[in-house]
This record gives structure tokens, C-alpha cells and sequence, in this order.
């Protein structure tokens, strides 16, 4: 019987509303890369700040892969002269260090907790398998490209982000402060980290349980958590298009992301109504503020001016060396075997990036969608 293939059996790597983004290449190819509609003409770009971004997600020492790609970027489209031109940007990114052969004997091996069978089943058997192929880690290297662009426009509108490791394993470090100063300082020092913790302690510790876990041929996975500061009050929709609901999206759709809290998350459950509620109230400078932050910032899927506060789950990486259980689709048979090849035991410190850029790049987009999209202008135009 012929099987016929609906629009949503298509594959989807777009999102976005007033700015849009579309992801393609695969881990082994000749490039990954990204198109990014919508942003608006006469926009400068900080290249340099790009690259600096691309490096905090590079694998360094032994945490980390000992697959290292140099990350060089290229601007192929929609900049000239320094500046957006309005039209569509694409940016490239170069795959030079593949082992392909490693995958080629597993071929049929479904690894445990990868895309390796779902991507079987949904593509029939097409899709490029070595190393994840599209369903790759490495395809996040060109969301990071994406989000230094976002991360730029939103400093210039006086908006702020940062990522550190909240805990790893068993190992945990202090939340963000509430608010205010202190905050500002704590985004500034993660941002200049590249394993983004408050003190060397806290890192020394951290990376200890994640180089125990890969000597034990095995991987660790932990808790990110996001402060964004600066974000006008009113900004989102109720229900479709709210902030909880867009940067969700975004979240879950980098590989590794098993769970999304705002504010005080799943532990509000614990506490009474008195006690999650936060209190309004008007600061020294007639600012509203909030007592208490365990709605995150955002009240009925609006921001309300607070920090928006994100805790992300980043599970263990699947690919571990020891011996495992699982199938042989060629075969149809049960089967134990071990994986090859260069992977990480923990990708909690390299993921921050990713999960800055993803938030950076859902954030502009809320505020587009409020705005308009020449709000991203350092200087917008007056077109009457």
C-alpha cells in the first residue's frame, strides 16, 4: 500500500515569528549553517563578538570531546559594509574534523536515548547517521552564531542576559540574586567564564565529578539557570505566544533539554498561595517591583519587569563507552555493544551558550512583535 506524506511528516528546522531562522547541514557534512529572516536593514554586527560566542561552545580539556572544530563562520549573505542590509543573512560554518568511518559499522545499531531510531522510522532509512547527523549536537553551533546577532541588538535596548551551571550531578552552585546591581554584576562574570560558575570552587568541584564520570566510561548531566534583565513590562501574549510558551519552544528544541522551569518552577507546588504569590510594590524611584520572584518575571505569559528566570535540565550525554544494551535493525535481534568515536561526558558548561542564544533570540523576537521590527535599529527610523 503506498503511504502518502502529510505536510507535517515534512521536516521542520524554521521558527520564529517577526524574525525567523532555518537551520541546515548535518554533523558530517561539508557545512551547517543558518538563514536569518527578518532582521532589519542598517544593523551593525560586531563580528569579533560572534566568534567569541562560538568559542565559549568549543570543547576544551579533558570535560570535554576531543573533536575540535575551528567554528570559523562566514557571512554569506544579507551584510555589507559592516551592516545588515534587511534581506536574508546566512551564515556558514565548515565542518573540518569528521571520522565518519567511525559510525559506518554501527549503522544499524540504534544507540541508546539518541535520534538513531526515531530518525529511522521518520525517514526512512535516508537520513545521514554519522554522528547524529541533523539530530547533532553540532548543528547548535550555528542557533550560537544566531544568538550573538540577538544578543548585540538586545544590549544596545539596555537588555541583558546570562547562563550559569546551577548544579551538576550532585555538586551545586548559588541561584542568581533577585534583582538590582548585584545581578548586573553576577550576568557579567558568568559571560566572561567559559565554565560559567560564581567561584573557582564551585568549578573545581564541578569538573571533578565530570572527569569521574569519564574515566568511569560514563557521562554527567545537571541544571543551567538564566537570568534576563531589562525587559519592558508588558511584553508577550496570553496563552500561544507567551513568554513561557515561546522560549519553551526554543529550549526544548536544542538536543539535550529534558526540562524548562520559570521561576520558582515545580517547587511552587510546595508552597502556599501566600507564599508563591510576589507583592507588587513601587521602589525609591517609583519603579514597580516585586518582593518575591517565583512567577519568573512574567505574569500570564506578559513580562511584569522583573528578571526572567529559567532553569534548564541538560541531561547526561547519551554517548557513554560502556557496554550497553540495544537493537540491530538489520539483524531484528537484541544485541550488546559499546560506542567509538569522541564524545563528551558532560556538555552542561558548553551548553550554556546555546541556551543564551535560543533565549536572546526569543526574546527579540517577543519584542518585535511589539515593536515592529525596526525597533532593532540602535536608532530607529521614522518612516512617515
Amino acid at each position: 500500500m503506498q503511504k502518502i506524506f502529510r505536510l507535517g511528516e515534512i521536516m521542520q528546522s524554521v521558527i520564529g515569528n517577526s524574525i525567523k531562522l532555518s537551520l541546515f547541514g548535518e554533523s558530517h557534512g561539508s557545512m551547517i549553517g543558518v538563514v536569518i529572516d527578518g532582521l532589519a536593514p542598517g544593523i551593525k554586527l560586531d563580528t569579533k563578538f560572534i566568534q567569541e560566542q562560538l568559542d565559549k561552545r568549543k570543547p576544551k580539556g579533558k570535560i570535554s570531546t576531543q573533536r575540535h572544530e575551528e567554528d570559523d563562520f562566514k557571512i554569506v549573505s544579507g551584510y555589507f559594509n559592516g551592516y545588515t542590509t534587511g534581506t536574508p543573512l546566512c551564515i556558514m560554518i565548515e565542518n573540518k574534523a569528521q571520522k565518519s568511518r567511525d559510525y559506518e559499522k554501527t549503522r544499524d545499531l540504534m544507540r541508546p536515548s539518541h535520534a538513531d531510531y526515531t530518525a529511522e522510522k521518520k525517514y526512512l532509512g535516508y537520513q545521514d547517521f554519522r554522528g547524529g547527523g541533523h539530530f547533532s549536537g553540532r548543528i547548535t553551533a550555528p542557533l550560537v552564531a544566531v544568538g550573538a546577532i540577538c544578543i548585540q541588538i538586545l544590549k544596545e535596548k539596555g537588555v541583558v542576559l546570562g547562563t550559569h551551571i546551577l548544579k551538576c550531578k550532585d555538586e551545586r552552585d548559588r541561584n542568581f540574586s533577585l534583582d538590582g546591581e548585584e545581578l548586573k554584576r553576577e550576568i557579567e562574570i558568568v559571560n566572561n567564564r567559559y565554565f560559567p560558575v560564581f567561584d573557582d570552587e564551585k568549578e573545581e568541584s564541578m569538573k571533578r565529578v565530570i572527569e569521574e564520570a569519564g574515566k568511569n566510561l560514563n557521562s554527567v548531566g545537571g541544571i543551567l539557570e538564566t537570568a534576563v534583565i531589562g525587559v519592558p513590562s508588558g511584553i508577550g501574549e496570553p496563552y500561544f505566544n507567551s513568554i513561557e510558551s515561546i522560549l519553551s519552544h526554543l529550549l526544548f528544541s536544542i538536543p539535550a533539554v529534558k526540562g524548562v522551569e520559570f521561576g520558582a518552577g515545580f517547587s511552587i507546588t510546595d508552597m502556599l498561595g501566600s507564599e508563591a504569590n510576589d507583592s507588587f510594590y513601587y521602589n525609591e524611584g517609583g519603579e514597580v517591583k516585586t518582593k518575591s520572584n517565583n512567577n519568573g518575571g512574567i505574569n500570564g505569559g506578559i513580562s511584569n519587569g522583573m528578571p526572567i528566570i529559567i532553569k534548564t535540565a541538560i541531561k547526561p550525554t547519551p554517548s557513554i563507552y560502556k557496554e550497553q544494551e540495544s537493537i540491530d535493525i538489520s539483524k531484528h535481534e537484541n544485541i550488546k555493544f559499546n560506542i567509538e568515536g569522541r564524545h563528551d561526558p558532560a556538555i552542561i558548561h558548553r551548553a550554556r551558550v546555546v541556551v543564551d542564544s535560543v533565549v536572546a533570540f526569543g526574546i527579540l523576537d517577543l519584542l518585535c512583535m511589539r515593536y515592529g521590527y525596526m525597533f532593532m535599529r540602535k536608532e530607529e527610523v521614522d518612516e512617515n
